[in-house]
């Protein structure tokens, strides 16, 4: 058996390893047009920032190693430029000398993985812009800032690569600012969400310009002239990052099925419309595992897992690809950031019947020095309380919550199975009570109605003419801080000694710092015979949002959306 495959990295690479290792005789032969194979992609952004310091670190494998542990034919600098299914062969492109030959196959495994999107922007062509796609990239981005000694960066975009590259150009002496075209940065997450990180950046010193789109790019003596939707700022370069696009014209060329993306359609075993050839990676479209619509995500683990599989059924194997929830992991300075499954732009526009969940948790026990909090969004259809996503931002352990929940959400998990996990636990790691064990408590008793919630977006509309009482249970030191208006101050500890003061026949909202105190008070008030309702979240994820916004613009909410203004 003879297998070409087109493409070096993370897809591709698993997959040639894969069938050597389930196929001794067969004949393996790797396409890769750039230079390297089986490089860091993910670590790229960290080259620039000086966190890894030495180029070979990035590089995993090497054709010649790849030969000596496998067995495989590893051609770098060999572009495939032409299938013909018919007949079963490519044709391919030596790029150091042009001579352009033809190879035949019994199967073949297309990973050319996804390019950065370069919009049509007049002077985006500049040789101060760049992208950051591969190893060649990364280097040419790197020597410029050696050998040019920029003072400041535009970084368009600002989604994982923005937002990365962001914090390691700060790290590389550079003053950086981040233009946007969307009010908010890291699309996977919730704008709710995406507040503490757009505070976090601009503490750290990047320049935040969301909701506003590059027009035009021009070079003026020895510098860049960005010019946007509200103005115009200047630099001495800029990184394109505004995203990823399927790379499958010679899919397309070859006749293989394509969705309205351009993406490849595949069936479960990864295999293509035509039966002889499978596609894996940031290439092909996917099932979203949660809500089963088809999607386009573009990460390394489906990647290497979909190589496998490609891998497992040519070899006889029967194995199929269960979908992709999305789950992945940035780190934005001090600061982690995790999404799993659906978010609550997707929930809505897909016509879930959802209700969500705010809880803030240290990531070990209180009294262990060193630890931090760490605020989690769960996503739960009401009713089954079955998990359709999470969010979580914080400091250390945020990747294993995230991670229990990707895994209690690939099983068809309910919040009351999250509040049943047994996790490990002693004070350096957790709480005997784990944040993910809070979360699944937190919600199962908004299911079992032992208390009702109301949410940041709903504060504004909340009537101020004495129909409703509107309480902060918080000390008067807290109070004093900073509050809601029209919140009055009605410390929990005071509360009981204090209840002839309010109304029964008025609903009362109730907040707090992080939701705890209110849920209290809500127990107290219910069983006094009022109507409670606590604000999930509690003020602190209200000021996150409301108090100080990236741009120093106060935050308008379209009620429908639950979104920014124009966002």
């Amino acid at each position: 058996m003879k297998v070409l495959i087109v493409g070096g990295v993370a897809g591709g690479a698993s997959a040639a390893a894969r069938l050597r290792r389930l196929d001794e005789s067969c004949e393996i032969i790797l396409f890769e047009r750039g230079e390297y194979i089986s490089f860091a992609n993910c670590g790229l952004p960290y080259y620039i920032g000086g966190v890894i310091q030495d180029r070979e670190d990035l590089i995993l494998q090497t054709p010649e190693s790849f030969k000596a542990r496998f067995n495989i034919d590893v051609r770098v600098n060999n572009e495939v430029i032409s299938i013909n299914p018919s007949e079963k062969y490519v044709e391919v492109k030596r790029l150091d000398s042009g001579e352009v030959y033809s190879e035949s196959y019994d199967y073949l495994i297309l990973s050319p993985g996804a390019y950065p999107v370069r919009p049509n922007i007049p002077g985006s062509d500049s040789d101060r812009v760049f992208t950051l796609r591969n190893i060649a990239d990364t280097f040419k981005l790197k020597d410029f800032i050696d050998s040019r000694s920029p003072r400041h960066a535009a970084v368009i975009g600002g989604g994982y690569i923005g937002a990365e590259m962001a914090e390691n150009l700060v790290k590389a002496g550079l003053r950086v600012t981040v233009v946007e075209r969307e009010k908010q940065v890291i699309a996977a997450l919730d704008f709710d969400m995406a507040a503490a990180v757009h505070r976090h950046m601009e503490k750290k010193g990047v320049r935040l310009l969301l909701g506003n789109g590059v027009q035009s790019i021009e070079e003026v003596d020895g510098e860049l002239r960005i010019t946007m939707d509200s103005g115009v700022i200047t630099a001495d370069m800029a990184i394109m990052a505004v995203g990823v696009l399927p790379d499958t014209a010679l899919a397309k060329r070859a006749g293989l099925s394509l969705n309205f993306r351009g993406s490849i359609v595949v069936d479960s075993q990864m295999r293509t419309s035509d039966p002889y050839i499978y596609a894996v990676g940031d290439a092909v479209e996917v099932v979203d595992f949660v809500s089963g619509e088809k999607t386009f995500v573009p990460l390394a683990g489906p990647a290497n897992k979909q190589g496998r599989i490609a891998a497992d059924n040519i070899s006889g194997i029967a194995r199929e690809y269960h979908g992709t929830q999305g789950s992945s992991v940035l780190k934005v300075f001090d600061l982690t950031v995790a999404a799993t499954g659906l978010n609550e732009k997707a929930a809505m526009e897909l016509g879930y019947d959802y209700d969500k969940s705010f809880t803030y948790s240290p990531s070990h026990a209180s009294y262990y020095p060193g630890g931090g909090d760490m605020c989690i969004k769960v996503l739960f259809e009401r009713g089954s309380g079955k998990i359709l996503g999470a969010q979580i931002v914080g400091s250390d352990g945020v990747d294993k919550r995230c991670d229990v929940i990707a895994t209690a959400i690939r099983f068809g998990a309910t919040a009351y199975d999250l509040a049943r996990l047994e996790l490990c636990y002693a004070p350096p790691y957790s709480s005997a009570k784990d944040p993910v064990n809070m979360a699944g408590f937190v919600i199962q008793n908004l299911l079992d109605g032992l208390v009702k919630n109301f949410h940041w977006h709903d504060v504004g509309s909340l009537p101020r003419d004495g129909s409703v009482t509107l309480m902060d249970t918080r000390t008067p030191a807290e109070y004093s801080r900073g509050h809601i208006d029209g919140f009055i101050n009605i410390p929990l500890d005071s509360l009981r000694e204090r209840l002839s003061e309010l109304d029964r026949s008025k609903p009362v909202y109730v907040v707090c710092q992080i939701g705890l105190r209110g849920y209290i008070a809500c127990r107290i008030l219910s069983q006094y015979g009022f109507k409670c309702f606590n604000l999930s979240g509690g003020y602190r994820l209200y000021e996150t949002i409301f108090g100080k916004p990236a741009n120093n613009n106060r935050v308008k909410i379209n009620p429908e959306t639950q979104l920014p203004e124009n966002a």
